[in-house]
């Protein structure tokens, strides 16, 4: 599906010539929309967040001729996390341009999804972003094949290896986060604390949308969609968390208390989902 430019960009000229010159690239398969723009909550001066998908990425020379026509700022290149442009379009938005080979994009989703591939917190945020774009631009309808692809139940098999990762992770052996939290607050190495609390809560959050068979929208609103979108949740989900942040960095020994308590509640609630043994 190919969404019109003004249903994609509203009145936003600058998004929509820079989205369609990156569209007539030779080595552009698709363009997709990301992030909170793709879907109904978002304003004027949300961000954008631009996925091109290519079978090359395109060189430097012709990204920068193609943001400067559209942008106030740009960062070319940074490569963090994936590849990308981080700019400012020239009335004041901001704009993150990710470049994606999409044959190496099918294989990562593939992994998750067909060979049931678990990782160490946020294993299906791929497959999310994949099912939840919007489609810009598809040369050759590949993006929208894949997104049809994947369109399939959450697999049973995904859940369990991700609920039995990240369970083993978050307790129960040697180099377990909550053993290592320990052993980092009685040090008083906070960084190491916070650290090792994110850590955490990415294999934490993960069992949770696992459970729910929900696919993972990333780093950003974790708790409001677990709260809006799961059928099952911990007792005191939310209420743990707050005091996780209130305590761990005051006062330790309460901070623990706390994890264990998220660990024994989300233990019992896959118990009692009846979801298997772990």
């Amino acid at each position: 599906m190919e969404w019109s430019l003004y249903q994609i960009g509203g009145k936003n000229m600058y998004f929509k010539l820079l989205w369609s010159e990156f569209a007539a690239l030779p080595e552009v398969e698709a363009v997709a929309l990301g992030g909170s723009r793709a879907g109904a909550d978002y304003d004027e001066k949300s961000d954008y967040d631009l996925y091109i998908y290519c079978i090359s990425i395109p060189c430097e020379n012709v990204r920068k001729r193609i943001l400067e026509k559209c942008c106030q700022y740009m960062e070319i290149g940074n490569s963090f996390w994936e590849l990308e442009d981080d700019c400012t379009l020239k009335d004041g938005t901001d704009i993150d341009i990710l470049y994606r080979n999409i044959e190496d994009f099918s294989q990562t989703v593939h992994s998750v999804v067909e060979e049931h591939t678990a990782c160490n917190g946020y294993t299906t945020c791929m497959w999310h972003n994949l099912l939840y774009c919007r489609i810009l631009y598809d040369k050759r309808g590949k993006l929208e094949s894949l997104q049809n692809k994947y369109r399939i139940p959450y697999p049973d098999e995904l859940r369990d290896n991700i609920i039995r990762r990240n369970l083993r992770l978050l307790t129960g052996n040697l180099p377990s986060y909550d053993t290592q939290i320990k052993k980092a607050l009685a040090r008083k190495d906070m960084v190491s604390v916070n650290h090792r609390t994110a850590a955490f809560l990415e294999s934490y959050f993960d069992i949770i949308f696992a459970m729910n068979k929900l696919t993972h929208p990333g780093e950003k609103r974790m708790v409001l969609y677990a709260k809006d979108q799961a059928e099952i949740l911990p007792a005191d989900f939310e209420e743990n968390l707050d005091r996780l942040f209130a305590n761990m960095f005051t006062d330790s020994n309460r901070a623990l208390q706390v994890l264990q308590e998220m660990i024994n509640e989300l233990e019992k609630t896959i118990t009692c989902s009846g979801i298997g043994s772990y």
